[in-house]
């Protein structure tokens, strides 16, 4: 049935494919946390653990959330790992060493990235393509990433 939700279909197909890269990058920093729980050693290593075992887990929460909001306004969610790698504005290679402050750095620039890809997408989501509820749905993730990079930050300190 087509969707009658007030945005035309350029509008939602525009939308869509910014939500898309969004959630590739979204899954690229979730792998990039998991590998960091996996794979950190050092005197710190159970804290570490933990806490990259949060930061992955509300980025599970935000994965289903970008890939939901795409399908509510009548897309497919790219769900392939080739996708995903396609679409990111990231790189899955990581240059840090095991330990904790290689990962956090790491994992900091790719929150801050995704909070300007964001920051970027508010304004023509909600005046160009006239979607409010993606737009309003976005500027709800900055504040998760910028409360996830805070606390990364804070580890470097």
């Amino acid at each position: 049935m087509k969707p009658n939700i007030g945005l035309t279909a350029g509008e939602r197909q525009t939308v869509s494919e910014q939500l898309a890269k969004l959630l590739a990058d979204e899954f690229i920093l979730y792998t990039k946390s998991r590998n960091a729980h996996w794979n950190v050693e050092g005197p710190d290593f159970h804290a570490m653990h933990l806490f990259f075992e949060s930061q992955y887990e509300q980025l599970d929460d935000i994965m289903d959330s970008v890939a939901e909001r795409i399908r509510k306004i009548s897309h497919y969610a790219p769900a392939t790992l080739k996708q995903f790698l396609d679409l990111t504005h990231l790189t899955e290679y990581s240059e840090a060493e095991n330990d904790s402050e290689g990962y956090i750095k790491e994992l900091l620039a790719d929150h801050e990235s995704i909070i300007e890809f964001i920051r970027g997408n508010i304004d023509p989501i909600a005046e160009t393509y006239k979607d409010f509820g993606t737009s309003d749905f976005i500027t709800g993730l900055i504040e998760i990433h910028e409360g996830m990079a805070w606390m990364l930050r804070a580890h470097l300190k």
